[in-house]
């Protein structure tokens, strides 16, 4: 669902992205100057233009969840790595963030800490034409696989699916394609590409095109998106993350509850959705929800996490192995 780009070159960049905001007009956390509690105004990354994959946040805003808690939010449609920057070094004290983003971040040092999960499946798939007949991972060798790149969600995805089969990405053709994944496919320059499971399979279906569709999820449990925090803001104002959790929570519980009403609760938050097909929009919010159901909804899946430190170590993202336990917690899941 998210959009990447690249990650690795982005991280290394956290200092400077972390000081491209002036700093008090870009405040977000402002207690009563008496001491007193009053509403706490956030700025949340959310790293993706506004869509109805967001439908939780805008429920739990549109309930008043959100200002239950003492919370006003401010949605900031920046990208996952500026938002990760941010966390990071402290500016901010939430974004919306895929499991990679954390693990690639803590590597380089940064103390940010996954507080909730959103997402219990790994939102990405592999997609072909019926045609060229790739049902399983093993189908995939030999064949030109279009991607936005060698970063993010996309490739970590791919990464795994291939470990599962016991390939490497030696054993296909790679094509850096950027976010064209639609069009590449539609028009034959692929023989299959990479894409969020919410997203372009349903696009292209809409389109009238048959595929054969491979979930990394059905292959691989690995950490997904959720929310971000850091280690300061846990030790220094955790009824905050436990209030803003909270709120998320139940936007998502009334969310999974009954997608139609949530479905109009985004209307003020995405400028275009008139003019967006409805059904379409309707069937990603479906197809999203599928991702997010799960026993206990927020809660991490520590195999998940131990999962996606392993990809990312055999595919050369990480270096070094890192304690896993630090970079989640569930101590704020009611």
């Amino acid at each position: 669902m998210l959009r990447k780009i690249a990650s690795l070159t982005m991280l290394l960049l956290f200092g400077l992205t972390s000081c491209r905001w002036p700093g008090p007009d870009r405040q977000q956390v402002k207690p009563g100057e008496d001491g007193s509690d009053q509403t706490v105004q956030i700025r949340l990354p959310m790293g993706y233009i506004p869509n109805v994959q967001f439908a939780p946040f805008y429920v739990a805003v549109e309930k008043g969840y959100f200002r239950e808690a003492g919370v006003e939010i401010e949605f900031d449609y920046s990208f996952e790595t500026d938002g990760v920057a941010l966390v990071g070094a402290g500016e901010l004290p939430f974004a919306l963030v895929s499991g990679e983003q954390v693990l690639l971040a803590r590597a380089q040092g940064l103390p940010v800490v996954y507080a909730a999960a959103w997402f219990q499946q790994y939102p990405i798939s592999v997609v072909s034409k019926i045609a060229e007949g790739i049902r399983n991972p093993q189908d995939l060798v030999g064949k030109k696989i279009g991607l936005p790149g060698l970063f993010g969600a996309n490739y970590v995805g791919l990464q795994a699916l291939l470990f599962s089969a016991g390939m490497k990405d030696t054993d296909v053709s790679l094509d850096s394609i950027g976010f064209n994944q639609v069009e590449a496919l539609a028009t034959d320059q692929e023989q299959a590409v990479v894409v969020y499971t919410a997203n372009e399979p349903i696009q292209l279906r809409a389109l009238g095109y048959e595929l054969n569709e491979i979930r990394v999820a059905d292959f691989a449990r690995l950490a997904s998106n959720g929310i971000l925090t850091n280690e300061k803001t846990i030790s220094e104002k955790p009824e905050l993350v436990r209030a803003f959790v909270g709120a998320f929570l139940k936007g998502l519980a009334d969310t999974l509850a009954s997608p139609e009403p949530a479905l109009e609760a985004c209307k003020p938050y995405i400028p275009n959705l008139s003019e967006l097909d409805p059904e379409v929009q309707k069937q990603v919010l479906a197809a999203s929800i599928e991702l997010w159901k799960t026993d206990h909804l927020g809660e991490s899946d520590p195999q998940a996490w131990k999962n996606m430190h392993d990809v990312l170590l055999r595919a050369g993202l990480i270096s070094v192995e890192l304690d896993v336990s630090r970079a989640f917690t569930n101590q704020f899941i009611p």
